[in-house]
């Protein structure tokens, strides 16, 4: 195992594009790696809060054969932080992104991967999205970085915002014109994500800039409910801009050093959560740092945009994790701990006429603990009803759950948020996922799963019927995958007119 990777490698041939020339490696199985390539000025200096700056092209050869710096974050800590793997590397150059591309490719669908962590942490430069296997698969994965947190999504009213979501855009592009030099077709590309990353998919999908650079979509426990109106967003700022001690601009936060913004990106992430009346829609969402609804960059709620038909032409395929919640309430014990009588009060956060709630969710599930319920409710309202609603405005969608039970934490994670990464990159393998599935995860899952995904790529068809509010057929993947048609109808119904 080589330090930034899973596998052996020598050096690979040059390749040669209009952005410069690069020198990657050759991996097992004929699979050429490519690390660190620049899609973007680095975004310091006069560049810092500013709109992205395509890279000018390079002269000589560059090297690629490890991954470059990430964007600056801070390791989140807590009963959950070391189930999904994540790494940071100093530097300004961190506008990057890496390319995995079987040798000798030509005109290969491509898949760009975003990378989830509430927009605030991750990076594409993980082992466990090391995406050889798509290569040997027949496609060419592409991960990117971007900015997070205050340097990608604070905005004062002014300016350009969702800065984060403009990086994504501009890799788009850099892939558009790049990526044949790579073996790939720049007019088969699908970009993917998950958590995060799968909601900013479904923000992409509204996106004016992002019209026309990717031909499918896949968002993987990711809507398109998360975004923020303009005043919502001011209120993030200029709480960020008092904590700091500075006035309410982009200009007065530029003087600011990106270490002290890192802690005050950990405290306004903490006062979001905790006085959620104060924030307005992120205080809603639970989360300080989101997409902002300008009018421009983003015209609308993205699920409210895709309604109206900006994803048209797009092929989509959306899905979620059959327990999505457990991933925090089982590593803090709330799923063993949490009363019948706090339900109610659940219920009414997450939007539900509370006792109604109640009786529907425990006669879904008779013999579940509350704590199970709680987790039931919350991982709706973010993930589950999300999927279905971007499936019944975008027809033609295609719709999966993840049912897999991980038996960490005493058997207690379950089919949490995240638990299908590992079976999607099919890197079952790597120790980045050995907290997630505990090893145990099994290959023939993994096959059904990854093969869905090439295949989506490759013809927009994973191997099962569309989604219709006429049949509602979902593809749950587990030990045994099948299609099952509208599963939990009363707990649907429940949420009709809702989110």
């Amino acid at each position: 195992m080589t330090a930034d990777g899973i596998h052996s490698a020598t050096a690979a041939p040059e390749v040669a594009s209009s952005a410069g020339a690069v020198r990657g490696k050759l991996l097992d199985g004929g699979v050429r790696a490519f690390k660190g390539i620049p899609y973007a000025e680095p975004p310091v200096g006069v560049l810092r809060f500013q709109r992205p700056q395509r890279r000018a092209p390079w002269s000589g050869v560059r090297e690629a054969i490890r991954y470059g710096a990430t964007a600056p974050q801070k390791m989140s800590t807590g009963p959950a932080s070391d189930l999904v793997p994540n790494v940071i590397e100093p530097g300004d150059d961190y506008l990057n992104l890496n390319i995995w591309t079987p040798e000798g490719a030509r005109d290969l669908p491509v898949m760009v991967f975003i990378h989830g962590g509430s927009w605030s942490i991750g990076s594409g430069a993980i082992a466990g999205y090391d995406g050889a296997k798509f290569a040997r698969d027949g496609v060419v994965l592409v991960t990117i970085n971007y900015r997070l947190g205050i340097e990608g999504f604070v905005w004062f009213g002014e300016g350009e915002p969702n800065l984060g979501m403009l990086d994504q855009v501009c890799a788009l592009e850099w892939v558009r014109d790049n990526i044949a030099s790579y073996g790939g077709d720049p007019d088969a590309v699908t970009v993917f994500g998950e958590s995060a990353g799968g909601m900013s998919v479904g923000t992409l999908l509204a996106m004016p800039a992002a019209k026309g650079l990717f031909r499918r979509a896949i968002a993987q426990s990711g809507g398109a409910y998360h975004a923020i109106d303009a005043p919502s967003a001011k209120l993030v700022a200029n709480r960020i801009a008092d904590i700091v001690g500075v006035g309410h601009s982009r200009e007065a936060l530029v003087t600011v050093a990106s270490e002290r913004l890192l802690d005050a990106q950990l405290q306004i992430a903490t006062e979001v959560a905790r006085h959620r009346k104060r924030f307005g829609d992120a205080g809603a969402n639970g989360l300080a740092f989101e997409p902002v609804i300008d009018g421009t960059s983003l015209p609308a709620l993205p699920i409210d945009a895709i309604r109206r038909g900006s994803a048209e032409g797009v092929d989509v395929m959306i899905g979620n994790n059959a327990e999505e919640g457990l991933f925090l309430f089982a590593p803090t014990g709330v799923v063993t701990k949490t009363k019948r009588w706090l339900l109610p009060f659940a219920a009414r956060r997450v939007g539900l006429p509370a006792f109604e709630a109640v009786r529907v969710y425990s006669a879904s599930r008779p013999d579940a603990r509350p704590g199970d319920l709680l987790s039931d409710m919350f991982g709706d309202a973010i993930d589950a009803i999300p999927t279905i609603r971007v499936a019944e405005g975008h027809p033609g969608s295609y719709v999966y759950e993840f049912a897999w039970r991980s038996p960490a934490f005493g058997g207690e994670l379950g089919a949490c948020h995240g638990v299908e990464l590992p079976f999607v990159f099919d890197n079952l393998d790597s120790p980045d996922w050995a907290a997630l599935t505990q090893g145990v995860g099994p290959q023939a899952v993994a096959d059904v799963v990854h093969r869905a995904w090439v295949d989506f790529a490759s013809t927009g068809d994973p191997g099962w019927r569309a989604y219709s509010t006429a049949d509602r057929a979902v593809m749950r993947f587990d030990i045994e995958s099948a299609i099952v048609v509208d599963p939990r109808p009363t707990i649907r119904a429940l949420w009709e007119g809702r989110r």
